[in-house]
Parts: structure tokens; C-alpha cells; sequence
């Protein structure tokens, strides 16, 4: 085989490899319509969007932090890890009370999920402080409407309570030294970055809605100032014959 040919080879299976390594595209999927939009602006409709994929986040978090730790579920009293993510993330769309902790939530739950005396589901916990903390961020609610709004500080301070949940998770330890929930990992068994990931996602989506709406009044004053200067120049024209003529 000749020295071009043979290159030419090898470059080819360098690229069909480099390929298949390559992370998978990730396709944009927006709701089907609904007419509860139309009591929506474009804000409201970002943020419910937003939320949507946090609540989704945290559905797959918990769910991971129920793999790599069992025995949390199990003190959930629900039948199957299944089943001990649904009770959670009802209790968090739903805005009621976890059972497993009464009348705590939001912050309160979090620092109960890193308590190192805390003897129940410490997963189902984070997973409802988190989740309950962006709820009450949006005012109690998972959608917005015309007649809602939001808060820009208590956003951005949400995206960094996820900040500090990410790190405990990663630094908190029981009195043994042992973590007190298994999650990331980096050592000779592979690489498993999933909780920082979906973490840093929803820090971006709030730290991002908090910026929007921080802007919000200027932004409105600006948008009917382009209305006014750009009106005159919306006009339709003319495109029949005999409105040609009339000219």
C-alpha cells in the first residue's frame, strides 16, 4: 500500500472515530400550543419555559441521586424508586408539603437534606427544597400569567442556593467521612459529572431570568419608544390597479 493511501486511511478513521465520540445533537422542543397562552406575555411564556426545564432537571437528579444511593428511597416509604420520584416531585408541582417533613421546605428542607443527624430520605429532601424553592421564587406557582411577575433578586438568590446545594453535595460529609449522598465522581472507575451539570443548568436559567427581569421596566420603555418611532413607518401600500391609479 502506498504512503498517500495509507494516510489518507488513517485520516479517515481518526475522523469516523472523533464522530462517534461526539456529543449527540440536542433537538429544540418547545409545548404544543394551548390556549392558556394567550393569557401569557413573552416574559411569562420564558419563564414557564424555564421552569418546565428545571423541574425536569431536578426530576433527573433525583433520580440519579436515588440510583447511586437506595437506601434513600427506601426511607421514603414508597414501593420503587419510581414511585419515591413521583412522591417528591408531585409534592413540589403540586406546592404541598412533603409528608416525610411536615411544614419544611425551601431552604429549610435543604439544610435538613445536609444535617448530618438527618435519619430520613436525605435525597427526596434536597430534591424537595430545591424544588420548592423555585416555586416559591415564582410566587407559589409553576405558571405565569399576565398578572404575574417576578422577583429579580429572589431569583438570582435561588440560582445561589443551587450553588451552594452543588457544592455541599460535593463536600458534605457524615461523621464517618463518607459522603452523605453519592454523586459526582471523577476517579479510576470513570467520569459521572451529571449533578453539576444539570445544577449549573438551572443556575444559568435563573441567573438569566433575573437579568431579564431586572431590565424590565427599562426594557418596557424602550419597546414603546420603538413603537412610536417605527409606527409611521409601518403602513401598508397599495397593490391594486385601480389604488395605482387613484395616485
Amino acid at each position: 500500500m502506498s504512503l498517500p493511501r495509507f494516510s489518507i486511511l488513517v485520516l479517515l478513521a481518526l475522523t469516523l472515530s472523533a464522530c462517534s465520540s461526539a456529543p449527540a445533537k440536542k433537538p429544540v422542543h418547545g409545548d404544543d400550543f394551548d390556549s392558556s397562552e394567550l393569557g401569557q406575555s413573552a416574559a411569562n411564556r420564558a419563564a414557564n419555559l424555564a421552569m418546565r426545564d428545571n423541574l425536569a432537571s431536578l426530576q433527573l437528579l433525583l433520580d440519579k441521586l436515588y440510583k447511586r444511593n437506595p437506601a434513600e428511597w427506601r426511607k421514603s416509604g414508597a414501593g420503587n424508586r419510581d414511585a419515591a420520584v413521583n412522591l417528591v416531585m408531585q409534592a413540589v408541582r403540586s406546592n404541598t408539603p412533603l409528608p416525610a417533613l411536615g411544614q419544611v421546605r425551601g431552604t429549610a428542607a435543604l439544610t435538613t437534606a445536609f444535617d448530618p443527624q438527618f435519619t430520613g430520605d436525605r435525597a427526596g429532601a434536597l430534591a424537595y427544597g430545591l424544588g420548592s424553592m423555585l416555586v416559591d421564587a415564582y410566587g407559589g406557582r409553576t405558571q405565569l400569567y399576565l398578572v404575574h411577575g417576578l422577583d429579580a433578586q429572589q431569583l438570582a438568590n435561588a440560582a445561589y442556593n443551587i450553588e451552594v446545594a452543588a457544592w455541599l453535595l460535593n463536600n458534605r460529609t457524615a461523621t464517618d467521612g463518607k459522603p452523605l449522598l453519592l454523586a459526582n465522581e471523577i476517579s479510576d472507575k470513570g467520569r459521572n459529572l451529571t449533578f453539576e451539570r444539570e445544577m449549573g443548568r438551572m443556575m444559568a436559567r435563573l441567573e438569566l431570568l433575573a437579568e431579564m427581569n431586572d431590565e424590565k421596566v427599562r426594557r418596557s420603555a424602550i419597546d414603546f419608544g420603538q413603537s412610536l418611532v417605527a409606527g409611521p413607518f409601518l403602513q401598508f401600500l397599495p397593490v391594486s390597479a385601480a389604488a395605482s391609479a387613484a395616485h
